[in-house]
């Protein structure tokens, strides 16, 4: 791909994220704000950019409810007072979602450079409760908001996961053997130290947590099968081939070319383009298909078997199946140092996650003109995806 003007070219410079843990354990009392500000502070050491150059914050999370996380995470990192912050929801794409916002504005010309990502901490997320209609009538409890109208179909997620293995025939042999994939290329890239140069540390009230809790080097095939399944007695899904709920956060800071040839950089992840589209909400995991679909049509100088790293959101087995088999892309191909399975699936968190993934894997190999696809399904029937390659900045100014 020819690189687009330095006047509008929107970059990558720097990537962090925490470690991922499970729900209601190591993070229990560490907030969004809490996992946010030990990265706005690293990625400005990271980077030598001081505070008052940042335009705006932007931060993708699904479950807090009400808010502007963003500000206040700034605020609570020592950002000065003068810098904004603004908090979007696209549920699990929220993350992703905030930096393709990020990379829009640089490309408009609002601005040099952004924090952007996302958060979630399922840990300490306020309770959702109905108001009652009447003065003596029980508030309800909920444990999500709708996404689609009754009359279409809005169902949980793992029944919408049960929906697409039906749907497309996927079976449990293969979401086990998928998970297995997961936690194994997980497992290997720890012992290699792969994910080091990405974490950042988080101090808790029982010690500091350096590491993502999910991988396990124990699991086997043997015992995957044995796992009942979950959302359905007849189904597919099981606790062993999709995800937890996960409590982490991860952010990028994106520049402007131009100012990041004004911090050093001669080659830096560039952002292309992003698409988001739709599809039947009883289906919700096939939302990459059509959403990457729309971004390659937008991008015809490039084929799907040309991008070199996929990161895929594992929320789900089937669904990554499903989505994979509908593009035609192997198994082998995605996640190279495990995915969500394997790490987890912090939410509004997890697109940032998969950006950070791709930036890393990029500035390890230092190849350009590499490409790198970051895609997701998002409930109510969405999905996001992401184009980005590392290559040279473009010089005028």
């Amino acid at each position: 791909m020819q690189p687009s003007s330095a006047s509008n070219q929107a970059v990558i410079i720097a990537a962090r994220r925490t470690p991922i843990v499970r729900a209601h354990g190591l993070f229990n009392r560490i907030d969004v704000c809490g996992l946010l500000t030990p990265l706005i502070q690293q990625l400005l050491v990271d980077t030598t950019v001081a505070g008052t150059e940042i335009d705006d914050v932007i931060i993708g999370n699904a479950t807090a409810s009400s808010g502007n996380i963003a500000r206040l995470a700034a605020l609570s990192a020592g950002l000065p007072i003068t810098v904004p912050g603004v908090t979007v929801d696209r549920q699990c794409g929220s993350g992703l979602e905030a930096i393709i916002q990020a990379c829009r504005q640089i490309q408009a010309g609002a601005g040099d450079l952004y924090l952007a990502g996302g958060v979630e901490s399922v840990s300490t997320a306020p309770w959702r409760m109905e108001r009652p209609q009447s003065a003596d009538a029980q508030p309800r409890f909920f444990a999500r908001a709708r996404f689609a109208p009754d009359s279409i179909g809005d169902p949980d997620m793992g029944e919408a996961a049960e929906n697409v293995a039906r749907h497309c025939g996927i079976s449990r042999e293969r979401q086990d053997a998928l998970a297995l994939q997961s936690h194994q290329r997980a497992v290997a890239a720890q012992q290699q130290g792969l994910f080091d140069a990405e974490l950042v540390a988080i101090h808790t009230s029982s010690g500091i947590i350096h590491a993502d809790e999910g991988p396990r080097a124990t699991l086997s095939k043997a015992l995957l099968t044995r796992m009942k399944p979950v959302f359905d007695s007849t189904g597919t899904v099981t606790a062993g081939n999709c995800c937890h709920h996960n409590d982490g956060a991860a952010l990028v800071l994106v520049a402007s070319a131009v100012k990041a040839r004004q911090l050093g950089l001669t080659r830096a992840v560039i952002f292309r383009d992003a698409a988001a589209a739709g599809v039947d909400p009883n289906l919700l995991g096939l939302g990459p298909v059509p959403a990457t679909r729309k971004l390659l049509h937008r991008n015809p100088q490039i084929s799907l078997s040309e991008i070199d790293l996929i990161e895929l959101n594992e929320a789900f087995a089937a669904q990554v199946l499903g989505t994979l088999d509908s593009l035609d892309i192997s198994p082998e191909k995605i996640n190279r140092d495990g995915g969500a399975i394997a790490l987890g699936h912090p939410y509004g968190a997890s697109g940032a996650v998969l950006v950070t993934r791709l930036f890393s894997q990029m500035q390890r190999s230092d190849t350009s003109g590499q490409c790198g696809l970051a895609t997701l399904g998002i409930g109510g029937g969405l999905g996001l995806s992401a184009l980005f390659e590392y290559n040279h900045l473009s010089v005028d100014e």
